[in-house]
């Protein structure tokens, strides 16, 4: 996977983002500020311009790119978490990235939510769908699968991990304020976090 490769991941992420626009607005309204759709398409938007007005010749300088130009465009905490975690995957990146290396790359990532977020599996936040996703990813090559079935199976757990959201009552954010009243809904960050994935296994396993 070159910078080409990754650049269509994170356009393909951006078109998915703006497709669940109104769905990520309808969790984030039930429990949080309401305003995690509009600030993902807006920053991804802001990504996709970033990328095609100089597109980068590294998967180190994309991902800090993209990283960068979240933190500035995304508010609330979805831009420092989403930051972090790919100015993490850039000090992870080699010249180009292959299925392990990938692995790599989303484990810095995770490792940088967490830094940022003080996140862990059960809180309801995006953690709780990537921190599957990235042990499925090291577990299925570990394993001998191949990268696109690897990869699918991150996608199937983050799924999992998402969906696993909708009767916890929020440990974190403005979510936590709820307390049990805060169930029922699955978490916007691992909406999104989900979709980030699903554009990884649409883009990345030719």
């Amino acid at each position: 996977m070159d910078a080409a490769a990754l650049n269509a991941w994170m356009h393909e992420f951006a078109r998915l983002i703006a497709e669940n626009t109104a769905k990520l607005t309808e969790l984030d309204s039930a429990i949080g500020d309401g305003d995690h759709g509009f600030n993902m398409d807006r920053g991804l938007k802001a990504v996709v311009q970033a990328l095609d007005d100089e597109p980068p010749d590294t998967p180190s300088a994309l991902f800090k790119r993209v990283g960068m130009t979240l933190i500035s465009k995304v508010g609330g905490a979805s831009g420092p978490l989403y930051g972090t975690a790919f100015l993490r995957m850039s000090a992870a990146a080699d010249t180009s990235v292959d299925g392990p290396g990938f692995a790599k790359v989303l484990r810095a990532g995770l490792d940088g939510v967490v830094a940022r977020g003080k996140c862990v599996a059960g809180d309801k936040t995006m953690y709780d769908a990537l921190a599957p996703a990235v042990d499925a990813l090291d577990a299925g090559l570990a394993e001998g699968k191949d990268f696109p079935a690897a990869l699918q199976a991150a996608v199937d757990a983050a799924t999992a991990g998402r969906d696993a959201t909708v009767p916890m009552a929020a440990r974190k954010g403005r979510a936590s304020y709820l307390g049990e009243r805060s169930a029922g809904h699955a978490d916007p960050g691992a909406t999104s976090v989900t979709l980030l994935l699903v554009a990884a296994a649409a883009t990345l396993t030719d």
